[in-house]
């Protein structure tokens, strides 16, 4: 595994947990907070990419909607809504940090043979222009994610297609934990009996949980890519996973590239 020193390209999914927390209400501090982690991985000279759920939370919050939608129908309409709030509310926080975004929506299918290079070239151009591409699940169009999961297993393809170097996956949750509710810091394998330690987590705004963030950090560390799950409304999480990602959350060692 590389040390932090090479952590050149970082990946970090922002899960839609962190956007409303039980308050269904967009917390503006956090965002901003975690703009200024993202600003100085930039001054440092770092590629950050950002895969963001939070479409439908920010859509509900609009709406005033309590409970999250059942029929797809409602669920696209209201991810739509949510979207364009989304991406204003990162591009507010980081032009406070001197940061340009740019909004890149995917499915599945571009990740396929004919649209895998010009997805991949696409984000390492906005990259070249020193923007922050801020990628999402285009749900309006796309029923797989949201009938499926969150965001996780798109973070995990975006890093195999950009080859990075680190995937950050920030929750609510502290890490992976065990039977006694203690972080465990470091995974070498995911086996049954880790997968067997997975939970959900609150299903009103997320549906993806522990189980497909082990799914996403299987999914890399099988391409060489190290992963940490981490808590991200702890203060500067992102730099100090990026710094010693062995003393933060849970990271999962990735196989020989």
């Amino acid at each position: 595994m590389p040390s932090q020193k090479s952590y050149k390209k970082i990946v970090v999914k922002i899960g839609s947990s962190l956007f409303a927390a039980g308050k269904n209400k967009l917390d503006m501090a956090l965002v901003n907070n975690l703009a200024g982690q993202i600003a100085i991985l930039v001054k440092q000279g770092k590629e950050v990419v950002v895969v963001s759920s939070g479409a439908i939370a920010l859509g509900m919050s609009i709406l005033k909607l309590t409970q999250r939608p059942k029929e797809l129908r409602q669920l696209q309409a209201v991810a739509a809504i949510g979207q364009h709030e989304l991406m204003h509310v990162y591009k507010l926080a980081l032009a406070r940090c001197g940061l340009n975004c740019a909004q890149v929506l995917l499915t599945w299918d571009d990740f396929s043979k004919k649209r895998y290079g010009n997805a991949k070239n696409t984000i390492n151009t906005i990259l070249k222009f020193k923007a922050l591409p801020i990628i999402n699940e285009n749900d309006t169009v796309a029923t797989e994610e949201i009938k499926f999961g969150d965001n996780d297993k798109l973070s995990a393809l975006v890093a195999i297609l950009l080859d990075a170097d680190l995937l950050v996956i920030l929750s609510d949750v502290d890490g992976l934990l065990d039977k006694n509710k203690q972080v465990i810091g470091v995974v070498g394998k995911i086996n049954g009996q880790i997968k067997s330690l997975a939970c959900s987590t609150n299903k009103k705004i997320c549906v993806g949980g522990m189980i497909t963030k082990l799914e996403a950090a299987r999914m890399v560390i099988a391409a060489g890519i190290p992963c940490v799950i981490a808590n991200g409304s702890k203060f500067g999480i992102i730099n100090a996973v990026v710094a010693s990602p062995f003393k933060s959350g849970t990271i999962f060692l990735p196989v020989k590239k």
